[in-house]
């Protein structure tokens, strides 16, 4: 049980805390809910894997902040490092900071644990613990499709995005990239056009629109859209943050295409993560010998779809959409809000594709009993339909 109190510190100051059981006591942070996630990713020794690992099992990140050595100890995989950091975490006042510095930037934080995280997201195995957010993530951006590529993009690569792009967006579909000069800006462009959703997923913090010149497009896709970063505000755009938050834009999307890329872009290291995240790839072919069309060509050796028009890309991602009509609004039934975490999981899981109950089994990380109960649950709901095989899809 949570419970309320006031403290008056050595100054003479009243600070909130809150008691959780056993007589731990934590700041409260001004009862602001999204805090405790924004603590845990100042946990030394805790990175993203690891805090999955939290996650599922506490749920409530304060949850974590006051377990102990032992019940820590028995979370699998989780390191001494992060065990250390979480029992000695003491920068409640800088969290207190960036609150504030979030607010300032006209930002908010989106939560591992909130029904508005995207669902594709948190099943990739290294979310991040929360999202930097300016603009608004709906429920519609669970249709999207990232569209990357060279920044030094040639006249038939900005043709090529744009009608892809504009395709995706007559469709419903929403357009993720990462706001770069050339193949990336013209994706965002393209779509808002269209009067469709894009949402741009930065290496820098939320409120730092990169490069310069896109300072207008940044505050286009604030309007029509969704500015998103897993890194503190402010934070410059630094070339090593690139590599990480191209797993968000792989993460985020149903497939991933290329538009030119030379062999050693940022664009290739996207499409190997959306392999490993079991995303579609597809890429367009360009003009023979031309450094910008080697990336694709090599993803197209390699087995990555070849795109020459829209259609291409609906082919490979009709399957995942249900049986749903493109363009047409979900029919999926709503989870009751007394829905257990771990059955919001599953049920995520599969909402992506049909699953065999081992392939929940493995992916959740849950027991085969807790999984099995949960799939019964679920299925009595009338939300889950077993196949043959003990394979479960989604009720539409």
């Amino acid at each position: 049980m949570v419970h309320l109190f006031l403290n008056l510190d050595g100054e003479g100051m009243v600070e909130p805390l809150i008691a959780i059981d056993e007589g731990i006591f934590l700041p409260s942070l001004d009862e602001n809910e999204s805090a405790p996630w924004l603590a845990l990713a100042r946990v030394k020794g805790l990175g993203c894997a690891s805090f999955k690992k939290l996650a599922e099992h506490f749920g409530d990140p304060r949850r974590a902040f006051s377990a102990s050595e032992k019940e820590l100890a028995q979370i699998p995989s989780l390191d001494k490092g992060a065990i250390e950091g979480l029992l000695t975490f003491s920068e409640w006042d800088e969290i207190r900071k960036e609150m504030h510095r979030i607010s300032e930037a006209g930002a908010r934080i989106l939560p591992f644990s909130d029904r508005n995280y995207p669902a594709r997201l948190r099943m990739i195995p290294d979310p991040p613990p929360f999202l930097y957010v300016k603009g608004e993530i709906r429920e519609e951006d669970e249709r999207a499709v990232s569209v990357v590529g060279s920044r030094s993009a040639s006249d038939y690569g900005i043709k090529i995005t744009r009608d892809l792009c504009q395709g995706l967006a007559s469709l419903g579909f929403t357009v993720v990239s990462g706001m770069a000069r050339g193949i990336d800006g013209e994706a965002h462009e393209a779509a808002l056009g269209m009067g469709g959703r894009t949402v741009a997923v930065l290496g820098s913090g939320v409120d730092v629109a990169y490069p310069p010149e896109h300072e207008e497009l940044y505050r286009k896709i604030c309007q029509g859209g969704a500015v998103l970063s897993e890194l503190p505000i402010g934070t410059p755009p630094f070339s090593y943050n690139f590599p990480s938050r191209n797993r968000l834009i792989s993460g985020l999307s149903l497939g991933v295409v290329v538009v030119e890329a030379t062999e050693k872009s940022g664009s290739l290291i996207t499409a190997g993560l959306a392999l490993e995240q079991g995303r579609e790839v597809f890429a367009v072919p360009g003009e023979a010998g031309a450094s910008r069309s080697r990336g694709p060509h090599r993803l197209i050796r390699q087995g990555a779809k070849l795109v020459e028009g829209i259609e291409d890309i609906l082919e490979e991602i009709a399957p995942q959409l249900l049986g749903r009509g493109v363009g047409q609004k979900s029919t999926l039934p709503s989870l009751p809000p007394n829905m257990s975490f771990e059955a919001r999981k599953i049920f995520e899981l599969v909402l992506a594709r049909p699953l065999q109950i081992d392939e929940v089994i493995q992916t959740s990380g849950l027991s085969p009993a807790k999984v099995s109960e949960i799939l019964l649950e679920l299925e009595i709901h009338g939300l889950l339909k077993q196949l043959p095989g003990k394979r479960f899809k989604v009720v539409t």
